[in-house]
C-alpha cells in the first residue's frame, strides 16, 4: 500500500479530511533522517523543513524560497500541490487558509509544538492524535552519547545547571525538551548520528538535583510526567503537544527560557573550539578547490566524496549537514542535495559548495565557496562580485554602524536594500541572510531574517552566519557564506578562506569594498 493510501485510510478512520503531516520526530527537531520523516515519506520531498496539508482535493506542501526549485523536481504534481512561501511570508496563516472554517484539522501531538496548536487552535478545530501511521520503529539505543571536557565547554554541567536552580523553588521544576539545550546543558554530545551532535534526551530541574532522561528511558519519563507533583515550567515553542498534555495543570509557560541564551553567548573555550574546528574546515574547502582546479572529468558526486574524506583527514567527527555541492542551474536550488554523478565539471562550470563538520567539541561548522572551473563568463562575475560586495557590507556593518545595540533584523535588511538597488538580471535574494549556529547548525538565537525572531540584539559570544546570494532558475546560483561571532561589538569572521579571485570584477568594487576584502584576506 503507498503512503498516500495510507494517510488517506488513518483519515478515513479518525473521521479526518484535513490532517497535518510533519518533517520532524517526537523531539521537534530540524534536520530529520528520512527514514523518520512521514512528510518525505508521504511527498518524496527531501527538504529539510516544510509540511504537508492533506485535503479531500489535494496535498500541498508548504517551502520557503530555499526549496522552491527543488519542491518542484521532486514531488509529483498529480497529488501533490506546491505552496512557495516568499520572504517575510508566514507559514501559518497560509495554512490556516487553506482549512474551512467549520472543519477540523488532525495533528501529530508529538510532533508539533504545544505553541503551533494553540495558535492553529484559536481559528480553527483540532484534533490531536498520539500515532502517525508512517512512522516506523526507531532505535532507543544511548550507548554512543559522550561527555565532552570542560577544556571544550568552558563551563561545567553543574555550573550551568545551577544558574537554572538558583531561580527554582522545592515545589518547582524546569522540563526541558530540546535536544539542543539538554545536550548543551548536560555537555554530552553523539556523535554516531548523521548531521548531528546532539544526544536525544529529555530533562527535568528541581531546586535539589536534575534527571536526565535518555532514550532508553521515554517510556518511564511519560508515567513520571503524569505524577510530577510540582510546578513545572515549559517552553511552549519545543514542547510537543503530547508531553504538555502528561504534564496537565502541572505546566507553567515560561516566559523566557533562560537555557537559549546560556547557550548561544558561548563561552570563551567554545569561540577557542570553533576557531580551531573553522580552520581546519577551511584547510578541508581549500583542498577540494585545489581538487577542482587540477582535475578534469570530475562530477558533483566526485567532489562530495572528496569533501569527505578532506573533512576526516582534518579531524572531523561527521558532518554537521549533508554537504551541498551544486554545479551549474542545480547552484540554483539555495538547498540542492543530489549530488549527481552525472553533473561533470566542464570548462566555465561554476560550483558552489556548503559544507560543514563537527570536531571533538560538538559545535557545528558552516562555510560556503563558489568556484569556476576554467574561466568564467562576465555574467558569472557579475553575480559573484555582487554577492561578494554584499557579503562585505553586512559583515562590515558594525563599523559603518555605530549605534549599538544591533539587530540581525538591521543587517539583513540592509542586505535587501542594497541587492534591490542592484541590476541583478533577473536572479533574486530569496532567503534570510544568516542563522545563529551552536551545537545545530542552525540555532536561535541569533538570526538574520526579515522574521520577528530577528528583531533580538546580537550579544558578547553570540554566532551567526553571513550568507547573501543571488539565484535564477535554469542559469546559476551564488551564495557566499562566513560564519562569525560577536565579541567587543563587533563581528569577527571564524572563517578566513579566500574568495575565488578570478570571479571577482574589481572594477565593480568601491575603494572602501577593496580595502574590506584586503583587510579580510590579509588575516
Amino acid at each position: 500500500m503507498d503512503n498516500i493510501t495510507i494517510i488517506k485510510d488513518f483519515m478515513a478512520k479518525n473521521s479526518l479530511r484535513f490532517l497535518l503531516v510533519n518533517a520532524t520526530n517526537e523531539f521537534l527537531v530540524e534536520y530529520n533522517t528520512l527514514e523518520e520523516n512521514s512528510r518525505y515519506k508521504l511527498t518524496n520531498f527531501s527538504g529539510s523543513t516544510g509540511e504537508a496539508l492533506v485535503t479531500p482535493e489535494t496535498i500541498y506542501l508548504f517551502v520557503d524560497g530555499r526549496y522552491h526549485i527543488q519542491a518542484d523536481l521532486e514531488v509529483n504534481h498529480d497529488n501533490i500541490t506546491v505552496v512557495k512561501l516568499q520572504t517575510g511570508q508566514k507559514y501559518l496563516p497560509e495554512l490556516i487558509k487553506k482549512i474551512p472554517q467549520d472543519e477540523v484539522l488532525g495533528m501529530f501531538s508529538k510532533k508539533n509544538s504545544q505553541n503551533k496548536i494553540e495558535i492553529i487552535s484559536k481559528s480553527r478545530k483540532v484534533k490531536l492524535l498520539d500515532s502517525d501511521p508512517l512512522d516506523s520503529e526507531i532505535s532507543r539505543d544511548n550507548s554512543s552519547d559522550v561527555v565532552l571536557d570542560e577544556k571544550y565547554t568552558g563551563k561545567s554541567t553543574a555550573k550551568k545547571i545551577g544558574r537554572i536552580s538558583h531561580h527554582l523553588s522545592p515545589d518547582s521544576a524546569v522540563y526541558l525538551t530540546d535536544l539542543d539545550e539538554v545536550s548543551y546543558l548536560f555537555n554530552m554530545r553523539n556523535f554516531s548520528q548523521n548531521y548531528s551532535a546532539k544526544i536525544k534526551a529529555k530533562a527535568l530541574i528541581f531546586k535539589d538535583n536534575a534527571i536526565l532522561f535518555t532514550q532508553d528511558k521515554m517510556q518511564a519519563l511519560d508515567e513520571f510526567l503524569k505524577t510530577v507533583n510540582k510546578k513545572v515550567f515549559v517552553d511552549k515553542t519545543s514542547i510537543n503537544g503530547y508531553d504538555y498534555k502528561l504534564l496537565g495543570n502541572s505546566a507553567i509557560p515560561m516566559k523566557n527560557n533562560p537555557v537559549k541564551l546560556m547557550k548561544a553567548k558561548k563561552t570563551d573555550a567554545e569561540l577557542e573550539h570553533l576557531k580551531n574546528a573553522f580552520n581546519r574546515t577551511d584547510m578541508a574547502v581549500s583542498a577540494i578547490r585545489d581538487y577542482i582546479e587540477n582535475n578534469d572529468n570530475i562530477s558533483e558526486f566526485d567532489i562530495s566524496q572528496r569533501l569527505e574524506e578532506e573533512f576526516k583527514r582534518q579531524g572531523a567527527l561527521g558532518l554537521s549537514f549533508k554537504s551541498i555541492v551544486a554545479k551549474d542551474k542545480n547552484s540554483a536550488l539555495a538547498h540542492y542535495s543530489k549530488c549527481s554523478k552525472d553533473e561533470i565539471l566542464e570548462d566555465g562550470s561554476l560550483v558552489l559548495i556548503d559544507c560543514g563538520a563537527y570536531f571533538e567539541g560538538g559545535l557545528a561548522t558552516d562555510i560556503t565557496r563558489v568556484f569556476v572551473k576554467g574561466t568564467p563568463s562576465p555574467l558569472q562575475k557579475k553575480i559573484y562580485t555582487t554577492v561578494l560586495k554584499a557579503f562585505l557590507r553586512a559583515y562590515n556593518y558594525t563599523k559603518t554602524h555605530t549605534e549599538r545595540p544591533v539587530m540581525g533584523f538591521e543587517i539583513d535588511k540592509a542586505t535587501h536594500d542594497f541587492f534591490n538597488s542592484q541590476d541583478l538580471d533577473g536572479f533574486v535574494f530569496n532567503h534570510g541572510l544568516g542563522h545563529g549556529i551552536g551545537i545545530n547548525v542552525h540555532e536561535y538565537p541569533p538570526n538574520l531574517s526579515t522574521g520577528e525572531i530577528a528583531k533580538v540584539n546580537l550579544e558578547e559570544g553570540m554566532c551567526f552566519s553571513i550568507e547573501p546570494g543571488l539565484y535564477k532558475e535554469g542559469f546559476f546560483g551564488v551564495r557566499l557564506e562566513n560564519s562569525c561571532y560577536y565579541k567587543d561589538g563587533q563581528i569577527h569572521s571564524f572563517v578566513h578562506m579566500n574568495y575565488e579571485n578570478k570571479l571577482i570584477d574589481y572594477g565593480m568594487m568601491t575603494e572602501q569594498e577593496k580595502e574590506w576584502l584586503k583587510e579580510f584576506e590579509v588575516k
